[in-house]
């Protein structure tokens, strides 16, 4: 598998920067793709042994992490799924709801033989934990799942030693990290640049502060999106739960901060909402600090699932982008965040 060749071709043809520490992870990937798919090269070089089914990649944000994980699923001859992290919890804690009735250590087995049966490897983009329910369910789960030899990418901003850290009850949780550890090849993205916030992708629909110009404008730009609809309220259904989009113009919503993250919804409701969505306002983002914490935490969610999604925002807030504060415990991740506002917001999006 010449990965490299097809990599450069891929920037050339897409018009992306080619940059040496990219091209030092392609040949990482190269390697991990020899151990776990080209079996030829496994019987002569490896026993199984030595190959290990994850791929873990960290790096900061903006950097190409994604793109070029895309690019090694894209490129992978096999049963594959790519998904958002929530989505797969999501998707675990229905199948347990659905078989209730049996022990959590059974219930575990048949949903990773299910995954084992449907695919040979699994994706997830930007991983994270920050859910004590998850992060307590997750040694077993992944152990089980390497113990089937899924092999799985993972990218994220977080070593796995810095996962769920200061989470509550983290010693139930280091078993998790010290099994990712062993089953994993971890790689470090090292790049300067956060490629999100590059020139080409000026972030023209994002607007601040919160005053009557702003108000105007984006009043204006609303008025532009929908003249051809008229408002018809959205109803959603999540779980038994309902959930009303009341400005919905076939597909255009118009959110207040508060409706989306003030309230007790999730990755669940955020979901269903993208799922109906093929543009987006959201308005009176504030700043963020240790008071309103939860409200940001739901924030990050949101704009993890609007990106997977492929959303495009137009965003009314109280501090220009760069400036919006955070939460000590989330500052960091959420520096992800505001680089992926940088790119959904740009007139390019």
């Amino acid at each position: 598998m010449n990965l490299n060749k097809s990599f450069i071709n891929h920037c050339k043809k897409n018009s992306l920067d080619i940059n040496p520490n990219q091209l030092d992870l392609i040949e990482k990937l190269n390697q991990f793709y020899n151990l776990n798919f080209n079996k030829s090269f496994l019987k002569k070089i490896f026993s199984k042994r030595d190959s290990k089914p994850g791929f873990y990649l960290q790096g900061d944000v903006g950097v190409g992490k994604t793109m070029i994980l895309n690019f090694f699923y894209n490129y992978l001859n096999c049963s594959k799924q790519r998904l958002h992290f929530n989505e797969f919890m999501i998707n675990f804690h229905d199948f347990t709801f659905k078989n209730k009735g049996n022990d959590k250590e059974n219930i575990i087995d048949k949903f990773v033989n299910r995954l084992k049966k449907n695919y040979e490897l699994i994706y997830f983009d930007e991983f994270q934990v920050t859910n004590i329910v998850d992060a307590m369910i997750l040694g077993i789960l992944f152990k089980k799942i390497f113990d089937k030899n899924i092999k799985v990418l993972f990218s994220s901003n977080i070593k796995i030693n810095d996962l769920y850290k200061d989470g509550l009850q983290r010693d139930q949780f280091l078993p998790f990290i010290k099994n990712m550890k062993n089953m994993c090849i971890q790689e470090k993205l090292n790049i300067d640049e956060d490629y999100r916030k590059s020139q080409n992708k000026k972030n023209e629909r994002f607007f601040y502060p919160l005053n009557e110009k702003t108000n105007f404008i984006i009043n204006k730009y609303f008025r532009q999106l929908t003249k051809d609809f008229e408002n018809k309220e959205k109803n959603l259904t999540i779980k038994g739960r309902k959930f009303v989009i009341k400005n919905y113009y076939n597909g255009i919503a118009r959110f207040d901060f508060k409706d989306l993250c003030a309230k007790n919804i999730g990755a669940e409701d955020y979901i269903k909402i993208a799922d109906n969505c093929n543009f987006i306002i959201i308005e009176n983002i504030p700043n963020f600090n240790n008071d309103n914490a939860n409200q940001q935490q739901r924030f990050i969610t949101l704009i993890d699932i609007f990106y997977e999604k492929n959303i495009p925002l137009m965003i009314t807030s109280k501090s220009e982008l760069n400036s919006i504060t955070s939460s000590k415990n989330l500052k960091d991740v959420f520096k992800r965040t505001i680089s992926r506002l940088y790119e959904l917001t740009s007139i390019k999006y």
